[in-house]
């Protein structure tokens, strides 16, 4: 049994220390680099958080829209699509390839721009 904090634990003490501590006796540019430093951990538990789920659905997408194999990696079969799109063996008329696109800048965007205005919208049209 593991009684060590999780990486997600530590990220966030260290991003609450940032947050409550430190942050505010800054000022200038020392609090300008604080603020990133809390931006960068915050996109770090976002990814521990939402990463492997969101992996996992491009994958199962990936592998149904090429017929790919088990074993075949993400990168492996983003490869192959980006390979099949720019000869035009695939296209917007694929079925499910603009649903697994939208699904995929989607799940990204909700680890690294969170905040993006056009976000939620996107994830109420998405089904």
């Amino acid at each position: 049994m593991h009684d060590a904090p999780s990486p997600s634990e530590l990220i966030a003490s260290v991003k609450r220390f940032i947050d409550e501590a430190a942050a505010p006796q800054l000022t200038g540019h020392a609090a300008f680099h604080a603020r990133v430093a809390s931006n960068v951990l915050a996109t770090l538990l976002r990814e521990l958080e939402q990463r492997p789920t969101a992996e996992h659905g491009e994958a199962e997408r990936l592998r149904k829209i090429l017929s790919a194999t088990a074993d075949a990696t993400v990168g492996e079969m983003n490869r192959d699509l980006c390979e099949r799109i720019r000869d035009g063996r695939m296209d917007a008329a694929t079925p499910g390839l603009f649903q697994h696109l939208k699904t995929t800048t989607i799940d990204q965007l909700s680890i690294d721009q969170p905040n993006y205005s056009g976000l939620e919208a996107a994830r109420s049209r998405l089904g």
